[in-house]
């Protein structure tokens, strides 16, 4: 397989939260107001260097204002103080997810959910259960499916879809969003016939008599897509309440969106000013090539000026853009030819030259930038590109990104700490199943597989990580790419020895990559990505300690509360709290 300071008391408390005593010597007028929340009796893991453990942390005005010791921080208790017990649970700064699609998965959670389907049988079972279930949608959609389910070919045909579902159109995006299926009615609806042209960057798939079989690659898919129901605005936030759900009970505070969710701005606008946001989001504007316009340029600005300065919620100021597809199905853009077909080598979909020239535009606005790319050509000239871009705009710390990074050449490696670029990786895509082993690795060969997902060389030559999901493509639960990341197995332990072992990562830093790395990744260390006085009171609470179990283990762990900006927006049923701490010091200022 490929989810303001307090005005008061912080800078006493930066300077000497663990000296309470000096607290009651002090000749101060008044006391700092009581701290909202306390979670004591916790273990602790802050992703803060110098401080890495502690016992309990007080939250006021939605930011931490202590961490440490349990009896120095719950001696800022006060009457209205809620004070959560912990029970020794394991207490972690609250996820970001640096790669999502935050609007397509929530539309999925309302359709055919096709993820783990492995047999033809099983997804005709899912999709005709589904179109049974709702017999008036004029359409059926749904994502999950994978190539390998369709054999030596790893695409399907119509056939299949034709058999379940013959009097309705039906439109399925395969589980990485780079290739579709449609049936008979689908393809007719779209006017796909023997005579139409493939679009650019995308290909029809055709049989030997010309015919469409009913699987699109790349951009062919927006021949049916663009030809679907378009969902009412009630419909997409109800969608969006659903996902913020799901993000949070996964442990999600934040989400970096990658496509998808510019457009709809104004609705998760909409839910903030509801009250209803408990998520954070930062949101690119996708560019298509050629490059900017008049019109996308103010777009992009407009964003940035109306969101960025309001507060913590909602931000801008980025731009995603994409250089290739993807390896299964041959249009990840490669430097030597496909090994299993030597007649491909994929596709660069930008010009490099104007690729580069608006990357360079792009970066002296001051926009953040991440190019999707792939396959070790699209990576060499994303690489290439920022270089450009720096040393024309003479600028510094100004961290592009590359999203992905699934195969590389061994001499690019080092060149994302050289260049202050940021990796931005999916732990779970590269989850060792027949997909990855038989399909993904076939392609492209053992000795380019050698460098699949190199995370850990990437970290060791100085580069900077960041993790996420690309949900839908995934699951958005960041538990599974965390086990991943540290086995490179799959969860029943293949292959035996790991799948390119030598690029599993400890732990510690796999979550960072997904804490105070994303933060970096999204301009926001400073405020968010560890526990800390003065950020962002944005914490979870798992039902496991991750330090203490197997590797093996971890994709089982279950949130037992999600934090974010001091509220409990998540609170598992699992949950019970022990009760009130029995600490003397409990109620003392």
């Amino acid at each position: 397989m490929r989810l303001p300071q307090p005005r008061l008391c912080i800078a006493f408390l930066l300077a000497s939260l663990f000296s309470i005593p000096a607290l009651a010597e002090s000749d101060a007028p008044s006391q700092p107001a009581d701290v909202d929340v306390i979670v004591t009796n916790a273990r602790i893991y802050t992703v803060n260097p110098q401080q890495k453990w502690a016992e309990a942390i007080a939250v006021r005005g939605g930011k931490i204002v202590a961490v440490g010791d349990r009896d120095q921080v719950e001696a800022l208790r006060g009457p209205a103080t809620k004070v959560i017990d912990a029970g020794q649970r394991l207490l972690l700064p609250g996820f970001t997810d640096c790669h999502i699609h935050f609007m397509d998965g929530s539309l999925g959670l309302t359709r055919v959910d096709l993820n783990d389907a492995t047999t033809v049988a099983e997804i005709q079972k899912r999709v005709k259960a589904y179109a049974d279930a709702h017999p008036k949608e004029p359409w059926i959609q749904g994502m999950g499916w994978t190539y390998p389910t369709f054999g030596p070919s790893a695409l399907p045909n119509k056939k299949i879809l034709d058999d379940v579902v013959p009097d309705r159109p039906v439109y399925l995006v395969a589980f990485d969003g780079h290739s579709s299926w449609a049936n008979s009615k689908a393809l007719a609806m779209a006017g796909i016939d023997r005579n139409t042209p493939d679009p650019p960057n995308g290909k029809i798939v055709r049989d030997e008599n010309g015919d469409a079989t009913g699987a699109l690659k790349e951009a062919a898919g927006d021949l049916v897509g663009s030809k679907t129901p378009v969902p009412t605005r009630p419909e997409r936030l109800e969608a969006l309440r659903k996902g913020i759900r799901e993000a949070n009970r996964a442990g999600l505070v934040r989400v970096h969106s990658a496509g998808g969710d510019f457009e709809y701005l104004d609705l998760f606008d909409e839910l903030r000013n509801r009250g209803e946001l408990t998520l954070r989001f930062y949101v690119s504007y996708f560019l298509n090539p050629p490059g900017l316009t008049p019109q996308s340029t103010a777009l992009i600005e407009n964003a940035r000026r109306q969101y960025n300065f309001k507060d913590d919620w909602i931000a801008g100021g980025v731009v995603k853009t994409m250089l290739d597809g993807v390896v299964e199905a041959h249009t990840a853009a490669m430097l030597a030819p496909y090994t299993d077909d030597p007649t491909q080598s994929g596709k660069l979909f930008w010009d490099p030259d104007k690729y580069k020239a608006t990357i360079a535009n792009l970066d002296a606005r001051g926009l953040q930038i991440f190019t999707h790319a792939i396959g070790d050509k699209a990576v060499r000239l994303a690489l290439d590109a920022y270089q450009n871009a720096a040393e024309v705009n003479h600028t510094k710390d100004a961290r592009p990104r590359i999203e992905h990074i699934e195969t590389i050449a061994a001499a690019d490696v080092d060149r994302f700490g050289k260049l202050g670029v940021v990796a931005s990786m999916q732990p779970l895509h590269s989850y060792p199943d027949d997909d990855t082993l038989n399909i993904w690795a076939r392609n492209i060969g053992p000795e380019r597989a050698s460098r699949a997902w190199v995370w850990r060389s990437i970290q060791e030559k100085g580069g900077a990580l960041a993790f996420g999901s690309d949900w839908p493509v995934v699951t958005l639960n960041p538990w599974p790419g965390v086990q991943t990341a540290l086995t490179r197995q799959t969860s029943e332990g293949n292959p035996p020895g790991g799948f390119v072992p030598q690029q599993r990562l400890s732990l510690e830093d796999t979550i960072r990559g997904y804490t105070l790395g994303a933060a970096f990744a999204g301009r926001r260390e400073k405020t968010e990505g560890s526990l800390e006085p003065g950020k962002l009171a944005d914490f979870i609470l798992l039902d496991r300690d991750l330090f203490k179990i197997e590797p093996s283990e971890i994709g089982k762990t279950e949130v037992l509360i999600t934090v974010v900006g001091g509220k409990i927006v998540y609170q598992s049923p699992n949950w019970k709290d022990p009760g009130p701490t029995d600490k003397s010091a409990a109620g003392k200022k």
